[in-house]
């Protein structure tokens, strides 16, 4: 082949892989962006080259990533923001109280279920193509109040009729979350005892950075209809 012939394959190549970038580019809406995830979901989707926009207080603004745009408003509130959702084409809900306990059961119905009630009618009247939940694991022994939140954050969502991706880690690993790596050696072992690893593996302890990469992954190849990543899905995303 021609020198000529090949500078023109090339080119021709890097603008199908241009192409190929611009379409798989999302623009997301981000409730819950100045948390423990939201705040490096945000990043890495900003480095991969998405638009982000955050709904915060004007209290909390300043605590969003630098080069995602700000959205005023009170994440518990859909009359405040359901109006500034568009363009967005993906609504992501982190909204949560933070390092859940047993302790904060009230807090949950007050933030976590209020947020989702929120969210999920804003998210369709505004035409969201595609919403993003982290849920939690469950059944599970602990964190009743926790779950019977997140469950019915679920049920909304199901019945909302959004086509959907549903996140559900036990426990997300990281900076100032470290205290459960003692219990890796007892995970190890009731992953290979048969009467226990399907529980162990369903309530395993996921990285955050592979917390990170699910989102990305949940955002960037939507579900069909509804799609529910319990924590092995999570941990290969």
């Amino acid at each position: 082949m021609r020198a000529g012939a090949k500078r023109l394959l090339c080119q021709i190549q890097m603008a199908c892989w241009a192409v190929c970038l611009i379409m798989i580019q999302r623009n997301v809406f981000i409730a819950g962006g100045t948390g423990y995830i939201g705040s490096r979901l945000i990043v890495e989707l900003l480095k991969r080259g998405h638009r982000v926009r955050a709904l915060a207080r004007n209290s909390s603004a300043r605590k969003l990533p630098q080069g995602c745009e700000v959205v005023a408003g009170d994440p518990l509130d859909s009359r405040s923001f359901a109006h500034q959702i568009r363009p967005s084409d993906t609504f992501v809900e982190l909204v949560g109280v933070p390092k859940p306990s047993p302790a904060k059961a009230a807090q949950f119905r007050a933030i976590d279920l209020q947020a989702i009630r929120a969210a999920v009618p804003a998210a369709v009247e505004a035409g969201i193509e595609h919403f993003v939940y982290v849920s939690v694991a469950h059944p599970a022994p602990l964190m009743k109040a926790y779950i019977e939140v997140r469950a019915e954050g679920e049920e909304l969502i199901k019945k909302s009729g959004l086509r959907a991706s549903i996140l559900r880690p036990w426990y997300v690993l990281g900076p100032g979350h470290l205290w459960p790596y003692a219990l890796k050696p007892a995970y190890a072992i009731f992953e290979r005892i048969p009467s226990t690893r399907d529980s162990a593996l369903r309530l395993g302890l996921v990285k955050l950075d592979q917390m990170i990469k699910a989102l990305v992954s949940s955002i960037e190849t939507p579900a069909e209809n509804l799609r529910i990543l319990e924590v092995p899905e999570i941990r290969k995303a």
